[in-house]
């Protein structure tokens, strides 16, 4: 999909750039290029989407942050949106490493933010592509000046399955040729998922707007995750919560957590928050999961902790 979904309640700015890149194994990666008119140009803001999301989804977003004075560079994850999928059935929630999610960024760094957008270069994250981001810290650090980490998939959270469940099922399912086969949620997507039983935000414009957004018969939502994604998530979060692999970012990272998160785990992202040696952590009490996605008040709290660590000094 090389062009936009559009909506009508779904209004924002169009991009200057909306295109293709083909990875090295024949994936399409689609990304969009927003840029500021706005003074001074603060720099670039890459901004990397969570699970079941899409360029389209972070419109509002974007708008806000090019009025600050920042060129905006987002794409869509293999496997989901606007991008190449794995299987026929698009709604297959499905990676096989999260070596496959790190290339993708590394991708659009080398072909995108490089050639032609303005230094200094921040990472503004939400859930999986927070877990992405620190996944690929270590590669990064001396070319991202701050990351600002949103809800960040560091474990499970409020789930009929705990997080040793989920884990021994996935490897099972893995283990057995059965990767993608769809596991817990609905294979139908969001849309089966009404507002009062909705676990991501207080908001019933914008959850309604994502629902339309992202209904699978659109063309850029999913259903639930297969076995295969679970079992990489889970490998990706042991990798990025290993002392090894902590002690090797230097990125300055701001964590957000959403106070009524139960999507994600709130005392993982606590803890490691507290054991990152570059890392610093806020709560937005009473927000649920998708901060950017949420009512005024706590959206207002989000842009006002960016406003306070983006672009922040150079020391």
């Amino acid at each position: 999909m090389t062009s936009l979904l559009k909506i009508a309640n779904n209004t924002g700015p169009d991009p200057d750039v909306l295109d293709m890149l083909e990875t090295d194994d024949g994936y399409k990666i689609r990304f969009a290029l927003f840029k500021s008119t706005n003074k001074p140009n603060n720099g670039t803001i890459i901004l990397l989407h969570g699970r079941n999301e899409a360029i389209e989804k972070y419109l509002e977003t974007v708008g806000q942050l090019l009025e600050r004075g920042f060129d905006v560079v987002t794409f869509d994850w293999r496997g989901q949106g606007g991008s190449s999928r794995f299987f026929s059935d698009h709604r297959r929630g499905h990676i096989d490493t999260y070596e496959q999610y790190s290339a993708d960024l590394e991708l659009v760094f080398k072909d995108v933010v490089l050639p032609e957008c303005r230094a200094p270069f921040y990472i503004v994250a939400h859930s999986t592509g927070s877990l992405i981001a620190l996944y690929t810290a270590p590669r990064l650090n001396n070319r991202i000046r701050r990351m600002l980490l949103g809800s960040p998939f560091l474990g499970v959270g409020d789930e009929t399955l705990s997080e040793n469940q989920v884990i021994f099922l996935s490897n099972i399912f893995t283990f057995f040729g059965l990767g993608a086969m769809h596991m817990g949620g609905s294979r139908n997507g969001i849309a089966a998922t009404p507002f009062e039983k909705n676990r991501v935000t207080n908001d019933p414009v914008r959850y309604a707007r994502n629902q339309d957004l992202m209904d699978p018969k659109r063309g850029l939502g999913l259903g639930s995750a297969t076995a295969s994604w679970l079992r990489a998530s889970m490998k990706a979060v042991q990798c990025v919560c290993h002392s090894e692999h902590m002690a090797q970012i230097h990125i300055p990272v701001l964590l957000i957590n959403a106070g009524a998160d139960q999507v994600v785990s709130r005392p993982a992202i606590e803890d490691y928050a507290h054991r990152l040696r570059s890392g610093s952590l806020i709560t937005i009490d009473g927000a649920r999961h998708e901060l950017m996605q949420e009512i005024d008040d706590y959206r207002e709290q989000f842009f006002a902790a960016l406003d306070a660590f983006i672009p922040g000094s150079p020391d």
